[in-house]
């Protein structure tokens, strides 16, 4: 049996609403689609890096710096396509067997972290579909003014809270049959894995851009 080919996916747009220009703007000395691009390409267990992307600009930074291109069409660009739809375009449009989804937006996820992810999605096909990463939410949770992950009358430390863990999307794997049928990197039975809390910081707003840019110089430094 061949090995499978597993590629790398980065899904940028030019369109960015909460952040400007937020994948190519000046980060720590460099942009956070070319810090993901070359992290990629690094990673021993990937075979190719695949921008797919609206963006002329974008395309010719990753043709530079060695990634495949997929130029989207301007409907799956738009703010208003389902998401569903653009992963269904974006996987038809991924030439092997595995991808390994990971945004930009998630620039201080490890490259040992995404090695780990890989052989650890490989280790558990026989259970899972896909493998997503995520982060232990550690807080006091209420919905329409109801507590739903404690009793008030026995209040607990936060650190002997419930183990839920929210999706943070910094690392995604799926065979490529299975993206195009959930159309999302999430499959029917994923293995959804914790990482640690600063490689979860995911860039949202312009907080979260100047507060990441801060961590990603401050654990450069340290290395």
């Amino acid at each position: 049996m061949s090995k499978p080919i597993i590629k790398a996916l980065i899904h940028v747009r030019a369109g960015s609403q909460r952040v400007k220009n937020k994948n190519i703007r000046p980060f720590a000395g460099s942009s956070l689609l070319e810090i993901k691009i070359r992290q990629l390409l690094s990673v021993p267990e990937i075979d190719g890096v695949v921008v797919n992307t609206e963006s002329d600009e974008m395309l010719e930074i990753a043709r530079f710096l060695g990634a495949e291109c997929v130029k989207r069409e301007a409907y799956f660009a738009s703010s208003t396509v389902p998401m569903n739809e653009v992963h269904r375009n974006m996987a038809e449009n991924m030439n092997c067997d595995v991808v390994v989804c990971t945004p930009v937006t998630a620039p201080l996820v490890k490259k040992e972290t995404i090695s780990k992810m890989i052989n650890l999605y490989f280790e558990n096909t026989d259970k899972y579909d896909s493998l997503n990463t995520g982060h232990l939410i550690k807080e006091f949770l209420w919905e329409n003014n109801i507590p739903i992950n404690y009793n008030p009358s026995k209040l607990p430390r936060s650190q002997d809270l419930p183990n839920i863990i929210a999706l943070n999307f910094a690392v995604n794997i799926i065979a490529k049959k299975d993206y195009l049928k959930a159309r999302n990197v999430i499959g029917e039975h994923p293995n959804i894995v914790a990482i640690e809390k600063e490689e979860a910081i995911d860039i949202d707003d312009e907080i979260d851009f100047e507060f990441a840019e801060f961590m990603y110089k401050k654990l450069r430094m340290n290395k």
